[in-house]
């Protein structure tokens, strides 16, 4: 075989789990969402927004070294957790629980009276902009409130409990830093 016939049948293997997700002709790929009471949220989307669920919104915190408060309770033995800080997670769990939930219930109003809006026939330019800029802004004070809470989770942690956190959470070997900081772009004058 040629090396061309090679990398022309790997091409091919490549590309066949790709096109073995599209849809089969006849169905479309959308066709089991008409059902949904929200088109533009799963069940699981609405039943994580109602329990006020991180729906990893707050990777960029834990994936960053913030801990979060209720993987740090999951672990309490092996981080070593004074009765104080159990205390000060507890409260930090229950109050972004508490505020997720009030946002994430805005939210899938919103969602539904987007829904509406198109299954009525009477969407049109100004009521999509302010139903998305609603939408948006609340997700974006939602996210805020997951990330916020990882901020406040780090400050009751000590550095040998982060590090600890860090491998526990299987994130480093030994709750050093992985992987490179990635600097943020610089702007051109």
């Amino acid at each position: 075989m040629t090396r061309t016939a090679i990398a022309l049948a790997c091409l091919l293997l490549a590309a066949a789990p790709a096109a073995a997700q599209m849809a089969a002709p006849g169905q479309q790929p959308y066709g089991a969402m008409t059902e949904r009471p929200i088109k533009a949220l799963s069940a699981d989307d609405i039943a994580g927004l109602r329990a006020g669920r991180g729906m990893a919104m707050a990777l960029p915190a834990e994936l960053n070294r913030y801990p979060g408060p209720i993987h740090a309770l999951e672990h309490e033995a092996a981080l070593g957790l004074s009765a104080a800080q159990k205390e000060a997670l507890t409260g930090q769990m229950a109050g972004m629980r508490a505020a997720a939930i009030v946002l994430g219930e805005r939210i899938i109003v919103r969602e539904g009276e987007l829904d509406v809006l198109f299954a009525s026939g009477a969407a049109d330019a100004a009521s999509i902009d302010r139903l998305t800029a609603e939408i948006a802004m609340l997700q974006g004070q939602l996210r805020a409130v997951h990330l916020r809470t990882h901020l406040a989770t780090r400050a009751t942690l000590d550095a040998a409990q982060r590090a600890t956190y860090q491998t526990v959470r299987g994130y480093t070997a030994n709750g050093a830093a992985s992987g490179a900081v990635v600097p943020a772009p610089a702007h051109k004058h």
